[in-house]
């Protein structure tokens, strides 16, 4: 991919960098994008390769800013009897000021 702002000394159009992770299902999972101006950082593709690998094996979701060990969060359409039985070690439901009881935390 060619970035048209960006142009070398001899006033070439410099590259852009992308990066697509695919799923087994052959799907496009996520897609960075990195102008010439901008660095990769390759600990937030390992950490957004994790959660995309977490997610797929439980119905959880990563909040931002998420390292691997960190607490994820059980999906709304998760019942609690469900997620009793999915996640045997527990979880714990966040007190909201709403006092809706749908934000629960667990580990895998």
């Amino acid at each position: 991919m060619v970035d048209p702002d960006e142009k070398d000394s001899s006033g070439n159009p410099v590259p852009s960098r992308a990066l697509h992770i695919v799923g087994p299902d052959k799907k496009i999972k996520l897609s960075f994008l990195y102008p010439a101006s901008t660095g990769r950082n390759m600990d937030e593709v390992l950490r957004a390769l994790q959660s995309l690998q977490k997610a797929s094996m439980f119905k959880i979701a990563t909040p931002a800013n998420w390292k691997p060990r960190d607490p994820v969060v059980i999906s709304p359409s998760v019942t609690d009897e469900q997620a009793k039985e999915m996640f045997p070690a527990g979880y714990q439901t966040v007190d909201l000021p709403s006092n809706k009881k749908y934000l629960r935390l667990t580990n895998v």
